[in-house]
C-alpha cells in the first residue's frame, strides 16, 4: 500500500502537473542511481515544519532517516522497476545507504571546497561529493573507510588534532539531490557522480582533508 508523505494542505495546494512532473523527475533519478551508479537507494522521511513524516513525535532525526516500512530498492533494477518499487512511497526523500558501494567523508563544506582545489591541482580523480544544507560536504570513498579511519589518522599523526573529520560507514546513510535534508534545505553536488570514476581509496584523500581541516579549525577558533 502506498504511502503519501506530508499532510492534506500541503498536498492539496501543490498544483497535480507539478506533482507529476516532480514525481517523473525523481523516478528518473532513483532509476539513474541505481543503473547507472549501481548504488542502492533507500526511500526516507521528510521533514515538515520540524516534525517527521514518520509520525514518530519523539524522533530524534526528523526526515533524515529511512522509512522503517519502506524496501530499499535494489541496484541494477530496470528504470520500470525502479518506478514502480519507488511509487510505493510517494513523496520520499532520495537516501544512499553508505557502507555498501561507498563510504563518506563529512567535513565543513569550506574545508572541503578548499581540499577540493588541492586534490584537483595534485590531479587525483574526485569520486561524487555532496553538500548538505547545515554546510558539510561529504566525499564519496571506497567502503570500508568508516572503520579504517581512526588507524589511518594515527598513521598520519593527524589522530589527537581534533579534526571536524568523520566517516559515514554501514548503518549510515547521506541525503542525495533532489531531496532536501530534514527540511533544511537541497541537497546538492559539488561534484556529480560519474560511471567512470570509482570513489577513490579514502588514505588518497586524507592527509589533504585533515590539512585543510585543521587549518580551517585555527581559523574559526582565532
Amino acid at each position: 500500500m502506498g504511502f503519501t508523505i506530508g499532510s492534506f494542505r500541503e498536498i492539496r495546494d501543490i498544483a497535480p502537473g507539478t506533482r507529476r512532473r516532480t514525481r517523473t523527475s525523481v523516478r528518473a533519478t532513483v532509476a539513474e542511481y541505481t543503473g547507472r551508479y549501481g548504488w542502492m537507494v533507500a526511500p526516507g522521511a521528510r521533514a515538515v515544519r520540524g516534525e517527521c513524516s514518520c509520525g514518530d513525535p519523539r524522533c530524534t532525526a526528523p526526515g533524515a532517516h529511512p522509512l522503517r516500512f519502506a524496501s530499499e530498492i535494489s541496484a541494477g533494477l530496470s528504470p520500470a522497476r525502479v518506478a514502480e518499487a519507488w511509487d510505493e512511497t510517494p513523496g520520499a526523500a532520495v537516501l544512499l545507504p553508505a557502507g555498501r558501494s561507498f563510504d563518506a567523508l563529512d567535513v565543513a563544506e569550506e574545508a572541503g571546497c578548499q581540499a577540493m582545489v588541492r586534490l584537483e591541482r595534485m590531479g587525483l580523480r574526485l569520486g561524487p561529493v555532496l553538500a548538505t544544507p547545515t554546510g558539510r560536504a561529504q566525499f564519496f570513498v571506497a567502503p570500508g573507510a568508516a572503520a579504517a579511519l581512526p588507524s589511518l589518522l594515527y598513521r598520519m599523526g593527524w589522530d589527537d588534532t581534533g579534526l571536524d573529520l568523520r566517516c559515514l560507514g554501514r548503518g549510515d546513510y547521506v541525503t542525495a539531490p533532489p531531496s532536501d535534508l530534514g527540511g533544511l534545505g537541497p541537497v546538492r553536488w559539488l561534484r556529480p557522480p560519474s560511471p567512470d570514476r570509482q570513489p577513490p581509496e579514502a588514505r588518497l584523500l586524507l592527509g589533504t582533508l585533515a590539512y585543510v581541516c585543521h587549518r580551517h579549525g585555527l581559523l574559526v577558533r582565532s
